[in-house]
């Protein structure tokens, strides 16, 4: 019984948290006086073609979750037209950091693959699903079964406890995982601070697409903009996408050439990125700026309240 009061007043004070972060999100967004729905806009550097290119905001989903502790399937319908309608969202980033992929059995990644491209169908542009894991031959599992289902691209995160120590090893993990599936873009999900890996994006640029075709760009979630900057330097064609993931950075990022974003937040303060996105695009940097730092505000909040 006493367990059950714990789990009751734990449950009151995150719906408490949770309740206050919206009410001072909506205070914010209602300040700036945010009238926007979606955001298509081409970046510099990222020029749009017959096929839709992976740009914008990308939402890393959180994976729901019933009372007693089962992924809760039934409500992803409802995610995705949230997303679309109430954000301005339209692409996806599943089973990754945001979504705790790494703790999820391989059976709930795939039955979570299945249902985000199954209720994402004719809504979403992009199902990103990550299919990073420890274990290789898992990792090749997932790709090849995200390959069967259809999604529009794969993210692998470097193992994180048996690390690759140099460049070409990580490079042979990577390789092998993608060839699982060949017809399908394939991202480089880049976070050192949770990996521990300590090898520069820009490093693995170089020779990534000889080695795997299927190559796309990277989801670059590291602080270190000289990294990001010099993997900008390398896409100055816009030959790959080059998606940051620290969110509170994302005005830094756009400016040293970022195509899109991937993150947490934009599950629910996309109106605002978007705007910002725009402001962006069209040379409005004073405006831009306002956003980002309303936004910043808003995140400072939310880390207050888990500390």
């Amino acid at each position: 019984m006493r367990l059950d009061l714990k789990a009751e007043k734990r449950r009151r004070e995150q719906t408490r948290t949770l309740v206050e972060a919206c009410d001072r999100r909506d205070c914010l967004l209602s300040e700036m006086n945010i009238q926007v729905s979606s955001c298509s806009l081409a970046l510099p550097g990222c020029s749009m073609t017959s096929q839709k290119k992976l740009q914008g905001l990308v939402a890393a989903t959180v994976t729901p979750m019933t009372q007693d502790r089962e992924i809760n399937l039934a409500v992803i319908g409802q995610y995705v037209d949230y997303l679309v309608n109430e954000q301005g969202v339209r692409s996806v980033f599943v089973n990754g950091t945001t979504g705790e992929g790494l703790s999820l059995s391989i059976q709930e990644r795939k039955q979570l693959a299945e249902e985000w491209v199954a209720k994402g169908k004719e809504k979403l542009d992009h199902v990103i699903v990550h299919v990073g894991a420890l274990s290789l031959p898992e990792s090749k599992g997932l790709a090849k079964h995200a390959a069967e289902i259809g999604v529009d691209g794969i993210a692998v995160i470097a193992p994180s406890f048996f690390k690759q120590v140099n460049k070409d090893a990580l490079l042979a993990f990577l390789r092998d995982v993608a060839s699982e599936a060949p017809g399908i873009p394939f991202y480089y999900y880049h976070i050192p601070p949770l990996t521990g890996i300590q090898i520069n994006a820009e490093e693995l640029l170089d020779g990534m697409t000889e080695q795997i075709p299927s190559f796309q760009g990277v989801k670059f979630s590291d602080r270190n903009l000289l990294d990001f900057g010099r993997c900008a330097a390398k896409n100055s064609s816009g030959q790959f996408a080059l998606l940051y993931g620290v969110d509170e950075q994302l005005l830094s990022a756009l400016a040293m050439g970022a195509t899109g974003a991937v993150g947490s937040t934009y599950n629910y303060f996309g109106k605002a990125n978007n705007v910002m996105m725009e402001a962006f695009a069209k040379g409005d940097f004073c405006t831009a700026q306002k956003y980002q730092f309303c936004i910043q505000e808003f995140l400072g909040f939310v880390i207050a309240q888990g500390k």
